[in-house]
């Protein structure tokens, strides 16, 4: 079990801590509006009225002790930043950042943050994928071109080998796993034959996922 403080408890905010917690995590929840934590407090670990901007409150609450920082502060961006600032002179190295603009990305990069996130962004890209490839369920960029996709299996492919759904591109993609029903099978072998309901989690090249989304329709 891990240990995270979120700071800046809106929608994005509250909704990452709330995952946190039901992935089995502690969490720390700070806001400066004492309306937003009295809402989510009963739901975290610990949460607190505090103004980031302030480095003996963020002292107070024990914040270095955290695996991670996520600072979601939305509404202010010279907040963010001091908080940031504040976080960095505290010696805190995993620092998470919500983005509200091209602007604050800029001067987050340049102060050096663990990563910066654009939600409306990363989730249009997610929506957008979903209309394209409607037989993927779940779709997430790992990095350098890389991505994990949760495919699945349409009538279409009932019977069908894993090694003649990846013909042309089988040494792009990697097959990790298939979830049948109650069972998930692991390393498993190209000969593995899918049946319809199955999902499959392949990690591989974009353009190469792309080239067996046709057969996958």
């Amino acid at each position: 079990m891990g240990q995270f403080a979120v700071i800046g408890l809106g929608r994005f905010g509250s909704a990452s801590s709330l995952e946190l917690m039901r992935l089995g995590h502690s969490v720390i929840g700070v806001d400066i509006n004492a309306k937003i934590v009295n809402q989510i407090a009963d739901q975290l670990t610990f949460a607190a009225i505090a103004d980031a901007t302030d480095e003996h409150a963020l002292k107070d609450l024990n914040i270095t002790t955290c695996d991670a920082v996520l600072v979601a502060i939305g509404e202010s961006l010279e907040a963010s930043i001091l908080c940031v600032l504040l976080l960095k002179n505290m010696h805190i190295k995993e620092i998470w950042v919500k983005a509200t603009s091209k602007p604050h990305h800029t001067i987050l990069s340049r102060i050096g943050v663990s990563r910066i996130i654009h939600p409306e962004e990363e989730m249009g890209v997610r929506v957008a994928q979903s209309l394209n490839y409607p037989m993927v369920n779940q779709y997430m960029s790992i990095g350098q071109n890389l991505y994990l996709v949760e495919i699945k299996i349409s009538e279409k492919c009932q019977g069908t080998s894993i090694e003649k759904l990846l013909i042309g591109v089988k040494d792009s993609i990697d097959p990790l796993l298939v979830r049948r029903k109650n069972d998930i099978f692991k390393l498993i072998e190209l000969s593995f034959v899918l049946e319809a309901g199955d999902s499959l989690v392949l990690a591989g090249s974009l353009n190469a996922l792309k080239k067996i989304a046709p057969r996958l329709l």
